[in-house]
């Protein structure tokens, strides 16, 4: 009999107090459980199970773990042909974690196509609170000194589980998703994770892979469980991040 219930945490629950992904619900999809609290312990925990934190202000916390996954393999990150002919000549510069709060900020605000933002009060606290701890990271774009894109995250392991992005100019959240990639990449990260599939991200490389390869992928790539430090210092030009491989067919 398919599941149509969700389990409810206590705040005070234990973090691996989560129910088994495998019960999730199928409509909605991925929704696991709702309740607990965003304290670092029990969002590392859900990150590396697969789980992670998305409700609209006002409603409880509730945690998904969708079926399928959408992720990209960092190196396989796909630049258009046009693109990267126009990079060429992109005035712009990249920075990691140097205005991670901003980014976020950014993240949260206002989209043509969205009505509203998901990321509360509450998420901006308890993800500010896990980039001081050396967690939760971002990627800036920049231009004339003003931010014209980025993307935040979290890095546990050799997995970085992408969280949002936003851009301001033309292609900017591409081409810092392209700058993450390649630092990844350098990295050996084994995963990035993108959560929900979208059309979007399909055309820039990412792939669908099954919650139960997901997981196993997890329990073989976010363990140690330490968080990643090394990160490219100081602004630099966008052209030096470009992938390795990866060119689309896509004009």
């Amino acid at each position: 009999m398919e599941n149509t219930r969700i389990a409810w945490l206590s705040a005070d629950a234990p973090p691996n107090a989560f129910p088994d992904v495998s019960t999730a619900l199928r409509e909605p999809d991925g929704l696991l459980a709702g309740g607990g609290d965003l304290s670092p312990a029990r969002l590392l925990y859900a990150y590396q199970h697969g789980i992670f934190p998305w409700y609209d202000e006002g409603e409880p916390i509730l945690w998904w773990s969708p079926d399928p996954r959408c992720v990209f393999y960092p190196e396989r990150y796909r630049v258009a042909r046009r693109l990267r002919r126009d990079l060429k000549s992109y005035d712009a510069t990249v920075s990691f974690n140097q205005a991670f709060d901003d980014v976020v900020a950014a993240c949260a605000g206002p989209r043509r196509s969205e009505q509203g933002t998901w990321i509360t009060t509450d998420i901006m606290d308890a993800y500010g609170a896990m980039h001081r701890a050396g967690w939760a990271h971002s990627v800036e774009l920049w231009r004339d000194g003003q931010l014209i894109g980025g993307s935040y995250g979290m890095a546990i392991g050799k997995v970085f589980f992408g969280e949002s992005m936003f851009s301001h100019a033309d292609n900017a959240s591409k081409l810092a998703l392209m700058a993450l990639c390649r630092v990844l990449t350098e990295h050996d990260f084994r995963l990035f994770d993108c959560q929900v599939v979208s059309e979007h991200l399909l055309t820039l490389g990412a792939e669908v892979m099954p919650r139960k390869a997901f997981v196993t992928q997890l329990e073989a790539s976010c363990y140690p469980a330490v968080p990643f430090a090394d990160w490219p210092q100081g602004q630099l030009p966008v052209q030096d991040f470009q992938p390795v491989t990866g060119e689309s067919s896509l004009q």
